[in-house]
C-alpha cells in the first residue's frame, strides 16, 4: 500500500481549518499532519513536518500567503503548495502560479473537491478551480501582471506608508520604491494613489486588517 499523502493546512481561521480537516478525514489516502494559522508558523511546520502538500490561504495575517509560500518552496522543495482564496482576481491567480503554487482553488466553492485537488497536485498536475475562467485583462495591465515585489509595495501603499517608510521597511532606496509605484500604476492604468488604493481593495490585491 502506498504511503498516505501528508497535508499541512494553513488558514488563519480555526473553523475553516477544522472544516477542511473534516473534509479530508474520510479520504483513505490523505492524512493531515499539522495546522498553521499564519505565515511564520506555516514555514516552521513545513520545515519540521515536511508535508507533501501544503493547503494554504492566500490572505494570511502578518505575512502574505505568497511570501510564505516562496520561503517554504526555498527550504522544502519536496512540498507542493495548493493555494486557497476567496478571490477570483486574475492577477492573484497568475501571481500565485508564477510564485510556485501548483494549484489555486476557491475556498468558498460549494462543490469544493479538496481531496481530488490534493491528489492531482500530488500527481504533478496544475489545478485551477473551474470557476476561474480567464476574465478580461485588467485595464492597462501588462501581460504578466504585478510582480511579488510590486504586490508587496502595493500592500504598504494601501497601508498608508510613504515611499520613504516603504523604503526603510523593505531596505530599498526611496527612488527604487518610487519606480515600483510608477510601474504599478502603469500596469493597472491608474494615475492617482487614492484610485490605486480603491482598486487594490476592490480587486482583492491586498490584505485588509
Amino acid at each position: 500500500m502506498s504511503p498516505k499523502i501528508s497535508v499541512l493546512l494553513v488558514d488563519d481561521h480555526g473553523l475553516v481549518r477544522r472544516g477542511f480537516r473534516r473534509m479530508l478525514q474520510d479520504e483513505p489516502d490523505i492524512t493531515v499532519v499539522g495546522e498553521a494559522s499564519d505565515g511564520p508558523e506555516a514555514i516552521r511546520l513545513a520545515e519540521q513536518l515536511r508535508p507533501r502538500i501544503i493547503v494554504m490561504d492566500c490572505a494570511l495575517p502578518g505575512m502574505r500567503g505568497l511570501e510564505a509560500m516562496r520561503r517554504i518552496i526555498e527550504t522544502c522543495p519536496e512540498s507542493s503548495v495548493l493555494m486557497l482564496s476567496m478571490h477570483t482576481e486574475e492577477t492573484l491567480v497568475r501571481q500565485a502560479l508564477d510564485s510556485g503554487a501548483r494549484g489555486y482553488i476557491l475556498k468558498n466553492a460549494i462543490d469544493l473537491e479538496l481531496g481530488t485537488a490534493i491528489r492531482k497536485v500530488m500527481a504533478g498536475e496544475i489545478v485551477l478551480d473551474p470557476q476561474l475562467a480567464r476574465p478580461a485583462v485588467l485595464k492597462g495591465e501588462r501581460n504578466y501582471g504585478l510582480t511579488v515585489r510590486e504586490l508587496e509595495i502595493l500592500q504598504l501603499i494601501v497601508d498608508g506608508k510613504s515611499n520613504k517608510e516603504i523604503a526603510a521597511q523593505l531596505e530599498l532606496s526611496a527612488n527604487t520604491v518610487a519606480v515600483h509605484r510608477a510601474n504599478i500604476m502603469d500596469a493597472l492604468g491608474i494615475h492617482k494613489t487614492a484610485e490605486l488604493v480603491v482598486y487594490a481593495i476592490r480587486n482583492g490585491l491586498v490584505n485588509l486588517p
